[in-house]
Order: structure tokens, then sequence, then C-alpha cells
């Protein structure tokens, strides 16, 4: 992590510069508040997702994450003049982090359900951004694009976040042509997993929500931490990495609570431990 646990403790009290960040019924809410230049990615607003990300792998009593973005656009990728030297007058408060902030290891980290609410464009490393979610609800209006070789410049690091998603050679093809996808297209290669009308977008991820927190979020969160650490393991010993996974799962109170209701005919009471 690359802010600590006592790091993350005071992140409602902190004042954020391009997020707004509320914390309700044990879900958290990030949204790209940076409209006026189309919630393109300074340092510090990376730093603030990255802080807010953070905060929820620690948090037990989170059980689901949503991003989203205020204005016309979801997000238009880094701002090259910000990393150029440019400065903005916006006030963040968040602590300063202990090393280099990586985006996309913030998502792969953050080990709960992810939803990115996408009702505008993204354009180049606004796509750490959807990647890095386990769930992303599009409006069927949205386009995604990767112009950065238009610019002289390669998508370095989103290669990275889409390579789970795409094969080789449509990953390859993505960056290398610049092409824009529809909604409908970007469903296709797995960069989107649901696409609707932009009238329906909130009630789709309100109902994917409910449905997360009707499962056993201790569950869900020592999965997504197996399938982080499976990476890691070799091919040798994934069985017995993933049954001593599995032991943890079993010694958690949302298993014995589900296994209690489930003998007793009745909905389960969650905990999340």
């Amino acid at each position: 992590m690359t802010y600590t646990n006592d790091q993350t403790n005071t992140l409602l009290s902190q004042t954020f510069a391009y997020l707004i960040v509320e914390e309700n019924d044990h879900v958290l809410t990030i949204t790209l508040n940076r409209p006026e230049k189309k919630n393109a990615m300074n340092p510090v607003m990376m730093h603030e997702i990255v802080y807010a990300l953070n905060y929820a792998h620690y948090n037990n009593d989170l059980w689901a994450v949503v991003i989203k973005a205020n204005g016309d656009v979801f997000c238009a990728g880094a701002d090259l003049k910000a990393f150029a030297g440019a400065t903005d007058e916006r006030k963040s408060t968040i602590p300063e982090p202990r090393g280099q902030v990586a985006l996309g290891d913030a998502f792969v980290h953050l080990h709960k359900p992810c939803i990115a609410r996408v009702h505008g464009n993204v354009f180049a490393g606004a796509h750490l951004l959807v990647c890095g979610c386990t769930h992303v609800i599009v409006s069927k209006n949205v386009q995604f694009s990767l112009p950065e070789v238009k610019r002289g410049i390669w998508p370095m690091q989103v290669m990275a976040s889409l390579a789970p998603i795409m094969s080789a050679r449509q990953l390859l093809d993505y960056c290398m042509r610049a092409k824009s996808l529809s909604a409908e297209e970007a469903m296709n290669r797995g960069l989107a997993t649901q696409v609707v009308e932009l009238s329906e977008l909130d009630n789709a991820v309100n109902a994917l929500v409910e449905e997360i927190k009707a499962l056993s979020p201790a569950a869900i969160r020592l999965g997504l931490k197996a399938w982080d650490e499976l990476k890691s393991v070799d091919a040798s010993g994934q069985h017995q990495f993933l049954l001593g996974m599995l032991q943890q799962v079993l010694q958690t109170e949302d298993a014995a609570e589900g296994l209690q209701a489930f003998a007793e005919k009745r909905k389960p009471v969650w905990k999340g431990k």
C-alpha cells in the first residue's frame, strides 16, 4: 500500500482538491471532480484516488467502491501539462505518499468490488480507472479511445492494465491505431461489463451494489485477495495456496453465519469479518 492504515484513518476529515469522497451504508463513492479539465488527472488527483482506494482496502466495513465523475467526460487521462510542471491552486490535505504512486496497483490490491459508473467518454490514462474496476457500467453513448500515438506517445501503463482484459492482438491494435471504440465494442473486448441507456445508469449501478451487499463481504474480499496473489504463485503450488485461502474463508464470522443461515432457512446477516 502507498499509504499506511494510520494515514488513511483520517480520510473523512481530509480536504480533497479533485475528488468528492462519501461513505454510506458500506459503500465508498469516489467522484472525480475536475470537470473544467475534463477530469484529467494531475499528480495530486492521482494521489487522492490512491489514498481513497487504500482507505477502502484497509476498512473491512466497506463492502464496495463506486467510481463516477462530474462533468461531460468521465476522464481525459493524465494532465500532461501538470506532469510537465504546471501548478493548480486547489488545496489538498491528504498525507504525502510513502513512495511512488502507481494507480493500477492500487486497484489490483484493493480486494473489494469496485464499480465504475461511466457516463462520458474515456480517454488515454482513464483506462487505468476502468480496467482496475471489477465492474464497468457504461452509458451507450460513451466512447473509449487511446489517442497517445497521435502525439508521439505510447500508453505504457495502460497496456499493463489492458493485458488481463484483451487478447494480445486486440490490445496492440487498440494501442497502435488510436481508433475509438463504442460502448458495445468496449463490452465485446472486456472493457465494459454492462451497457445501458444514460437514463438507466444510476439504476443499474445501484442494483449491482445492492446485489453485492447481499453476499458475504468477507468471502468476496478474501476471494479477490486470492485472485491477486495467485498470479505470483508457481503453477505447481496454486491448488495448495488456494486450499489455504479456503481455510481462511471458512474461519470467518461470515462463513459461520452463512452456514447457520442456510441451515435455518433464513437470510444471513453479514458482518464482513
